[in-house]
């Protein structure tokens, strides 16, 4: 399916998210209320924007802009007026949202003056089930969706079910770059106990992102990273599924599989004092959940 660069609809988002940082002398500790925002170049005109601890991007062509989630209403309604500074003869023509979680969708009505809002198929789903403080998708996809604008390309990937059941990887062929949110994390655990998860199909999926041809990982919390944090990232989840795994068919109980699961190796990532306990939880818990003994 191939979308043609100049329709108009509306695109939405609404949700608040805020992360902690480190406090500097005479400054507040950023939040809803004071968050960190900016904005910066990725690659050719591809941009990434910031809210606190959330990232999304935007792409600039000669018809108009490309967006993804906006964080939330106040995001977006901060990203509008930097837009309309930056690139005054610009309008946004496309929202495209990367699955269908709040904290990065929400507020993306601020653009339903100008842009289509696309989505995968199941996040649209979820979306109107939930009632999400956001537009609902007025163009959805199963498998695979271009939207070429202004000589730019940006491919819509469905890699299968992982971190939700309707995550999808943005692809940008020239500038080798791709953006996805959430099921790949850069140097760091998965969220706590592994929420909405589907944990043979997350590492399948990532295999999936592995076999495509990019340089630059722009993820939706944290630093840029490569491919070579997606095959880590794949790796992790393996090794604590097997760890976990060995545990339950031997009998364990959690707390003693808490014990026993050494994800030491992991240290220097991300989340790791506040995650790991967590990880290990979660995973016993799908492990569980989806083994049959005899």
């Amino acid at each position: 399916m191939k979308l043609l660069g100049a329709a108009l609809a509306i695109a939405t988002l609404v949700a608040a998210v805020s992360s902690a940082s480190a406090q500097t002398a005479g400054q507040a500790l950023p939040s809803a209320a004071n968050p960190v925002r900016e904005i910066t170049k990725i690659a050719g005109e591809v941009y990434r924007f910031r809210n606190n601890n959330h990232y999304s991007i935007f792409i600039v062509t000669s018809d108009g802009i490309i967006t993804t989630d906006p964080i939330n209403k106040s995001t977006a309604e901060w990203l509008k007026g930097e837009l309309k500074t930056r690139f005054p003869d610009k309008a946004v023509k496309y929202m495209v949202y990367s699955h269908d979680h709040a904290d990065h969708i929400s507020g993306g009505e601020v653009f339903a003056d100008t842009a289509v809002v696309v989505a995968h198929a199941n996040a649209r789903t979820v979306i109107v089930g939930e009632k999400r403080p956001t537009a609902v998708p007025t163009v959805t996809f199963t498998e695979r969706l271009d939207i070429d604008l202004g000589g730019t390309k940006l491919e819509l990937h469905y890699v299968g079910r992982n971190h939700s059941n309707n995550s999808i990887v943005m692809r940008l062929p020239a500038e080798k770059l791709i953006f996805a949110v959430d099921f790949i994390p850069v140097n760091s655990l998965g969220f706590r106990d592994w929420p909405d998860a589907y944990l043979e199909e997350w590492i399948d999926s990532l295999k999936r992102v592995e076999a495509m041809e990019f340089d630059i990982l722009a993820p939706g919390h944290g630093a840029l990273g490569d491919k070579k944090n997606v095959t880590a990232f794949r790796g992790y989840m393996e090794d604590l599924r097997n760890q976990v795994l060995a545990a339950v068919r031997a009998g364990k109980t959690l707390e003693e599989t808490k014990a026993l699961v050494d994800i030491s190796k992991y240290k220097d990532w991300g989340g790791f004092q506040q995650m790991g306990a967590l990880n290990v939880e979660g995973m016993y818990r799908l492990v569980s959940a989806n083994r049959r003994p005899n």
